[in-house]
């Protein structure tokens, strides 16, 4: 069965357009003009994947996105027009498994389309840890896709957790940029270490006492990250 996406724009020229040559590419795709709409949708037929703008009229898409994420759990590709709507983003705890800027080349869209549907299948990346990962007084279980911080539990995305993984299984060792790229985000990824540099800092938000003065999750300068072994 074809994957089912869901893109939400106001511009009706490009959602036409979009919407072909998803079509085009073998996707079942569905539109929306509005967030309202697009939650409305989504309750007729739920998609696995959103293509959401920012720029929205009534409830904007940061708004909508997280509507998606709680209320769907549906991977979400935040498309913007603007650096500055990226800066934001960036900049920000939102929570998106991905974004690209307009304008943008479509294969670099499909490109990016295929590795957050792969990421979000049940046969992802932390499908290849089975046993529990114990460092210091963190545990992770990722059999039932739990992690607990000196005993309280921590909620993190499913892309966070791919990445806590990769850096558990290797703990007190250093962990190269392009490692966690091509580990967590797919070989699509490589060159792009803005991602990581991003979820990291959300890691710290939930794991370290001062995020700004990182114990447990190390920056190693032009190499990559270390997660303390005895922390």
């Amino acid at each position: 069965m074809s994957k089912h996406i869901l893109l939400v724009d106001d511009d009706a020229l490009f959602r036409r357009s979009l919407a072909f040559s998803l079509e085009q590419q073998g996707y079942h795709s569905s539109t929306a003009a509005s967030a309202e709409e697009a939650l409305e949708l989504a309750r007729l037929e739920t998609p696995d994947l959103v293509l959401l703008d920012i720029g929205l009229p009534g409830m904007d898409g940061l708004k909508a996105m997280h509507h998606f994420q709680e209320e769907y759990h549906l991977p979400v590709i935040i498309v913007t027009a603007r650096r500055r709507e990226l800066d934001e983003i960036l900049g920000m705890e939102l929570g998106a498994d991905d974004y690209i800027s307009k304008p943008f080349n479509f294969d670099v869209l499909a490109s990016h389309i295929k590795a957050v549907l792969r990421r979000a299948a049940p046969t992802g990346n932390s499908g290849e840890w089975t046993n529990l990962i114990e460092v210091g007084n963190l545990v992770i279980d990722p059999a039932a896709h739990t992690v607990t911080l000196a005993g309280k539990p921590i909620e993190l995305t499913p892309r966070e957790f791919d990445l806590l993984c990769t850096l558990a299984t290797e703990a007190g060792r250093v962990v190269p940029v392009s490692h966690i790229l091509n580990r967590v985000w797919g070989s699509e990824y490589l060159g792009e270490s803005q991602v990581v540099y991003v979820h990291i800092r959300w890691l710290r938000e939930k794991l370290e006492k001062d995020p700004t003065h990182p114990q447990k999750l190390i920056t190693v300068r032009g190499i990559g990250y270390k997660l303390e072994a005895n922390i």
